[in-house]
């Protein structure tokens, strides 16, 4: 097979690094060991200086939406171009933490920016580049919230309001439903439930990559 491009998306608390670990531990018992990890925003030196900002801001300075929203774009070509199209031109397999969906939930549902601006955004900076696989990690922003502070002190975003992340929550549910390429997984069952469900899912999605080849 080809490279492919597998992304964990969800909430803050959703248990992202555990489904990443499990999506590594899969390929690896598939024979796929050329693996390439990402994150965003972040994964290339200027992508990880606008990470820095979107995350913490600069002094007292208000970030805009929009800006917030430019930066995202900048960070997520940058690493795209440099770091996971390369990847994928060697046969690698990228598994990535967040993309494109992010923007469009966060920005698009959380901030509630206009969604054909976002849209129009994301086919003048991405085209048609899209993940192969997207797992989304499902849970109530309640609960999600809580795991998070359980880690430490919250970031800008982390900050926002429950009604904001709800927002998101709902933009996100929109879009798995209409979009056959990203599975929807129950992030509030057990750790291990959420892994025998990864495990259930990829297998499922591996089996049909082989029969397409």
């Amino acid at each position: 097979m080809t490279g492919k491009f597998i992304v964990i998306e969800g909430l803050e608390g959703a248990g992202k690094t555990t489904a990443i670990n499990t999506v590594a531990r899969i390929l690896k018992q598939h024979n796929i060991n050329d693996l390439q990890f990402t994150r965003e925003p972040g994964g290339t030196p200027i992508a990880e200086a606008l990470r820095d900002i979107i995350k913490n801001g600069i002094d007292d300075e208000p970030l805009t939406d929009k800006a917030e929203l430019l930066m995202l774009y900048a960070a997520r070509i940058q690493l795209i171009d440099n770091v996971i199209k390369p990847a994928l031109k060697l046969g690698k397999w990228v598994i990535g933490d967040r993309h494109d969906l992010s923007t469009q939930a966060y920005q698009g549902g959380g901030r509630q920016l206009d969604k054909t601006f976002i849209e129009m955004l994301k086919q003048q900076v991405l085209g048609d580049f899209k993940p192969d696989l997207t797992l989304y990690l499902d849970i109530d922003p309640e609960v999600g919230l809580m795991r998070a502070k359980s880690r430490g002190e919250l970031d800008r975003i982390e900050q926002q309001s429950l009604l904001f992340f709800n927002r998101i929550r709902q933009r996100y549910q929109e879009i798995a439903q209409n979009d056959n390429t990203i599975i929807t997984i129950d992030a509030a069952q057990t750790i291990e439930d959420v892994v025998r469900q990864i495990e259930q899912v990829l297998a499922t999605w591996l089996s049909k990559q082989v029969s397409n080849v």
